[in-house]
């Protein structure tokens, strides 16, 4: 048996009245995901326990069978397992994104106009990174450069204990009342004051701002966390089992719990992904590369989501029945070998709201050596609720998967 997870990070959503009063999940022209329901499991299942934060580092650690509650120390050093950043146990670490504030006069004033900074490109951003650290490393503190908007602080001998407040969750709203509080929050906010003084004139930002694009104007600060540790997968699972995914944030999940991390040309972390290129990758591990089990996880759902794109988010969800799903399905009967699929997302990111929420999300088993319909018709949020099966623990939905 070959199990394999088919994740759409924020895939799930509220209804729209554009939509004609549907979810992006439902208003999606989704063929395979219909041939499949009937004779799967559908149902929803808590991602997010009671008093972690909507984010998908809880709500992916969950759906790859770790209890938050046990192992979550905070998101960004998942982050920095990932950059190879190696952490000492007093570190703290931080989410530092490049990100667009607009606004004349007083820091405090501004306001969070895009926490991406425009999709900024990984080699631009990297630039800005590393002019940053010249004038910003010290005092205990370093810039390490990410991926594209995404970047990590380390705090050498640092607190933990403070309130810092995701920049996807604030888009478009004046930022004065989510600056940092806590232990260090005077030191990191003049950090972040320095960085726009820094970043609002740079080369790269005034050739941006001619280009009609968002400038990369300041750091902002979050996810903070100190060094995690995880259960190795194979010792608790007894499967080989590897990841697919462009976000450094699931990447670190994957190495932390010894699993094999599957580079894709094209990931970008966005609906214009290699959606094609990552099935084929998983079905090549699992049917030749002797894994057991893959994570296939796709940021572009979650990206549109927190734009308010219903567009592409629908674009995204039918890329990944088309592509993902179908391709899966025919390597597997093309090979005659017996697969399990689940089909889910983490979290929801309604683009009514732009971030993320806890709301449990609709699940979809489906296991070629049986049937095991519940009735469901489709796979969207109405069909899960509907079939009445819930499963408040997340992380045990592995254990489901894995005793078919």
């Amino acid at each position: 048996m070959k199990y394999v997870v088919v994740l759409g990070d924020g895939m799930a959503d509220y209804k729209l009245s554009a939509l004609q009063g549907k979810t992006c999940l439902e208003y999606a022209h989704t063929p395979n995901f219909d041939e499949l329901a009937p004779h799967a499991e559908v149902g929803l299942f808590r991602t997010v326990p009671n008093g972690f934060k909507p984010g998908s580092d809880v709500a992916n650690m969950s759906v790859m069978g770790f209890d938050p509650a046990k192992y979550y120390t905070g998101r960004s050093p998942l982050e920095a397992v990932a950059m190879g950043i190696e952490l000492k146990d007093t570190d703290v670490t931080l989410r530092a994104n490049l990100v667009t504030l607009a606004g004349d006069g007083a820091y405090e004033d501004m306001t969070m106009a895009d926490y991406s900074a425009g999709e900024i490109t990984t080699a631009e951003a990297r630039e800005l990174i590393n002019y940053l650290k010249k004038e910003l490393d010290g005092d205990g503190l370093t810039l390490y450069p990410g991926v594209s908007y995404r970047h990590c602080l380390v705090a050498e001998n640092g607190k933990t204990g403070h309130d810092l407040t995701p920049p996807h969750d604030i888009s478009d709203r004046k930022i004065t009342t989510y600056l940092p509080k806590g232990p260090c929050a005077q030191k990191y906010l003049a950090l972040m004051k320095k960085s726009h003084e820094l970043l609002k004139d740079h080369p790269i930002n005034r050739a941006r701002v001619a280009a009609g694009k968002n400038p990369a104007n300041s750091l902002w600060l979050w996810g903070e966390g100190t060094k995690p540790g995880l259960e190795n997968f194979n010792a608790k699972t007894g499967l080989k089992g590897g990841v697919i995914s462009a976000v450094d944030l699931v990447k670190g999940i994957a190495l932390l719990a010894g699993m094999k991390f599957i580079p894709v040309e094209g990931a970008t972390g966005n609906y214009d992904t290699n959606f094609l290129g990552k099935a084929e990758a998983a079905a090549h591990e699992l049917l030749e590369g002797g894994l057991d089990y893959v994570y296939i996880h796709m940021e572009g759902p979650d990206e549109c989501g927190h734009h308010g794109d219903t567009g592409h988010k629908i674009f995204s969800i039918e890329q990944i029945d088309g592509l993902v799903v179908k391709t899966l399905k025919e390597a597997f009967e093309r090979a005659g070998e017996d697969y399990c699929m689940l089909i889910c997302p983490d979290h929801p990111t309604p683009c009514t709201i732009k971030t993320h929420v806890s709301d449990p999300v609709p699940y979809m088993l489906y296991t070629n050596v049986k049937d095991l319909g519940n009735g469901a018709k489709r796979y969207t949020e109405d069909e899960g609720k509907n079939t009445g099966v819930f499963i408040e623990k997340g992380y045990t939905l592995l254990d489901r998967m894995l005793q078919i």
